[in-house]
């Protein structure tokens, strides 16, 4: 997967049908669509903008672990966490993840794009976060 560094966007439109990639170390059925990329995770610096897209039936397999924030915005479909009683998430619902809070596994009966912006904080340190 390449990386569009951030640059000056002013409103393009989005083609939501191509320009899908499989997401990186995800099962098959997990699609992204990187917007903008200059999260860099050795140096702990920068974010990344992306669509992320479960094909119908689509789940990943463990929970997810990082050291950056990540909030995700459900624009359309349904997603569940595998093994909880939490209620299936919606369209046009929202989370908010600290560095260092598990989340996950996911599936998405119906299918789903979720609209993620993930990015290091200043003075974020998951040692100190996840010791306290």
């Amino acid at each position: 997967m390449t990386k569009a560094l951030r640059r000056h966007i002013e409103m393009q439109p989005l083609d939501l049908e191509r320009g899908w990639e499989a997401l990186p170390g995800f099962p098959d059925g997990l699609e992204v669509k990187v917007l903008a990329d200059d999260l860099n995770e050795l140096r702990k610096t920068g974010a990344r903008t992306r669509l992320v897209r479960f094909a119908p039936g689509a789940a990943t397999v463990e929970a997810l672990i990082h050291d950056y924030w990540e909030e995700v915005f459900l624009l359309n479909g349904e997603l569940a966490q595998v093994g909880h009683q939490s209620p299936v998430a919606e369209r046009l619902s929202y989370s908010c993840r600290p560095p260092g809070t598990p989340h996950g596994p996911f599936i998405s009966a119906a299918g789903c794009v979720m609209f993620e912006l993930q990015y290091y904080g200043a003075g974020t340190n998951i040692s100190r976060l996840t010791t306290s």
